[in-house]
């Protein structure tokens, strides 16, 4: 069997959980070596060995993309030990609901160092391997990034800021041969959801959701499409409950 990603290697944050743990995995399927990032190692190991099961090498590196890490100090490490970047995948996110009466700025400041800051910074320190393969960036972001609602404007202000950060560097770095995403979605299935959906103080459904596995099936299409095109913008949501509201 072709694997379609093989001799690539895949740095994909948020990795130990939800659509990042997906994503990994999917990825890992058709043949690219992991870097996989996330805060707790406990958490991320497993993936790992997930991943390595089904044939993929992966590395696991426990970062906080809240914290003033050494990124320049981790691209360095994605080089010596995986040889460069092919694939940067931005996974990771938090969220806070709440109306702007009631939400302190400190959970805005939060929310913009994970959505916002971590992989501005992030990406600049890996841009140089991903010029030189050329290689994909993948912005996995939120439907709130395209209208705020109501008890969420401070999270759906950190999406408008990715938002705007990927199609700027979209119009920087096409000339090199990068090719960047954006993944606007719906609900999806995930831990995140379900705390939200506990803050909300409604059932939680995921069969209603959107699957992570999908949204991974759909990165994997993007990345594997031939050179001539590049997909920029993709928007999905559960065809299973239409009414269910975005987040």
């Amino acid at each position: 069997m072709t694997l379609a990603l093989k001799d690539q290697v895949a740095v994909v944050t948020g990795a130990s959980s939800g659509i990042g743990r997906a994503i990994a995995i999917a990825l890992g399927r058709q043949g690219a070596t992991l870097c996989l990032l996330a805060r707790r190692r406990e958490r991320l190991e497993p993936v790992a060995e997930l991943a390595r099961a089904d044939g993929a090498h992966a590395l696991s590196l426990e970062t906080d993309l809240s914290r003033e890490g050494d990124f320049e100090a981790l691209a360095l490490r994605v080089k010596r030990e995986l040889g460069g970047a092919d694939v940067l995948v931005h996974s990771a996110g938090v969220i806070a609901l709440g109306s702007l009466g009631e939400a302190t700025a400190e959970e805005l400041d939060r929310q913009y160092r994970v959505n916002v800051r971590g992989p501005y910074a992030l990406t600049k320190a890996l841009l140089p391997l991903l010029r030189a393969r050329p290689g994909h960036i993948v912005f996995v972001n939120s439907s709130a990034a395209l209208g705020g609602r109501a008890r969420i404007g401070h999270y759906a202000a950190t999406k408008h800021a990715l938002k705007g950060l990927a199609d700027s560097l979209r119009e920087e770095v096409n000339a090199d041969g990068i090719r960047v995403l954006t993944l606007f979605l719906g609900r999806t299935a995930t831990p995140m959801q379900a705390a939200v959906h506990q803050t909300e103080g409604r059932p939680y459904r995921p069969e209603a959701l959107l699957q992570p596995e999908d949204v991974a099936a759909m990165v994997v299409s993007a990345l594997t499409l031939p050179r001539t095109a590049e997909v920029t913008d993709i928007h999905m949501r559960s065809s299973k409950n239409w009414r269910t509201p975005e987040a």
